[in-house]
């Protein structure tokens, strides 16, 4: 037998579909005897309330959605706990989309969540992406949208971002302050404003030290697959890069074990410095430098924001950007 209906519970008791509902409720027109009698049979079959159908009488949904790129990397799962936990506290249920970096899944995904009728989405856009006409559809079905991390520039909505330039910045002048000179970024892909950002404050932090900016040091390599191919090529240049500045810690740490491999000593002849502040620090042999991305107070702050919109105590017009600030965590990969 499925799950048991009202009208089930009203057959059985033989009583009304209405006087069922209303006992359900605690209605004080009811008998205390009878909201007991219904809501004992209900407990001991199980019965659950059917919470779309009570969504659409009320026509209030409760349900945010969620788009993520990934859920396997590390800032993407904090930043999945901190929505969680804000939204939940607040009485919203969730329902997660996973892009896995693909354009078409991402359009799929919002298409889900339109049909779902959730009240907002919280979205980080997939590196495939290059048109937003599926995230405009969002705002123009009057549902609410913030972004969070990877964040779509020709979209006017609310937005939540690491401070990115700051991290890069930070990082990149301090290893020039440990005496490190040919200074390597491994960066993403130009098309997001993330990896902009980061090439940008790295790029600044040379100019302020006046190291020269050469193209052979900045290179797209932000998955353990273009490590293995880009890394042990510019190890090979003469001279090699003494120091690398790492768009992630995934990468960051097959850095410091490709150079291991190849003879270079960490960090005594290259320094090594990831970006998110992920578990993998720890474990790497020596442990990593990296930059604190804050994933979990993202997660509450984008999930905030989005509430605030929904039940309308955000009422600033124009788009609301909310700034999560770095910090460099220093560990045994970079010189001291």
């Amino acid at each position: 037998m499925g799950q048991i209906t009202l009208k089930d519970i009203a057959q059985a008791l033989n009583l009304a579909p209405s006087t069922v509902s209303r006992a359900m409720k605690d209605h004080p027109a009811i008998s205390e005897d009878t909201r007991r009698l219904v809501q004992k049979y209900a407990e001991e079959h199980r019965y659950k309330p059917n919470v779309l159908a009570l969504q659409l009488r009320t026509n209030r949904n409760n349900t945010i959605g969620v788009i993520v790129p990934e859920i396997v990397h590390y800032f993407f799962s904090t930043v999945l706990s901190g929505i969680q936990q804000e939204a939940e506290s607040e009485g919203y249920k969730l329902l997660f989309c996973h892009s896995q970096e693909d354009y078409e899944r991402e359009v799929k995904s919002v298409e889900t969540l339109l049909d779902a009728r959730v009240c907002g989405i919280l979205a980080s856009q997939s590196k495939e992406t290059r048109r937003y006409d599926h995230f405009q559809e969002i705002i123009d079905n009057n549902i609410h949208l913030v972004f969070f991390d990877r964040i779509c520039t020709g979209i006017n909505t609310d937005k939540v971002v690491v401070d990115d330039y700051a991290g890069a910045f930070n990082a990149v002048e301090y290893l020039i302050g440990t005496g490190c000179e040919r200074i390597a970024f491994l960066g993403s892909h130009p098309s997001m404003p993330i990896a902009n950002n980061r090439r940008m404050g790295y790029e600044d932090a040379l100019r302020k030290h006046r190291i020269p900016i050469g193209k052979e040091m900045n290179r797209v390599c932000d998955t353990i697959k273009l490590a293995k191919e880009v890394i042990p090529g510019m190890l090979q240049l003469d001279p090699p890069p003494d120091a690398f500045f790492c768009v992630n810690d995934e990468v960051a740490a097959y850095c410091v074990q490709i150079a291991k491999s190849a003879g270079f000593r960490i960090p005594g002849d290259v320094s090594v410095c990831g970006f998110t502040n992920s578990y993998i620090t720890e474990v790497t042999d020596p442990t990593l430098t990296t930059v604190d991305q804050r994933g979990f107070e993202m997660g509450k702050v984008a999930a905030r924001l989005l509430i605030n919109r929904i039940e309308g105590k955000e009422t600033k017009p124009g788009i609301v950007s909310r700034l999560i600030k770095t910090e460099l965590v220093i560990k045994g990969s970079t010189r001291k």
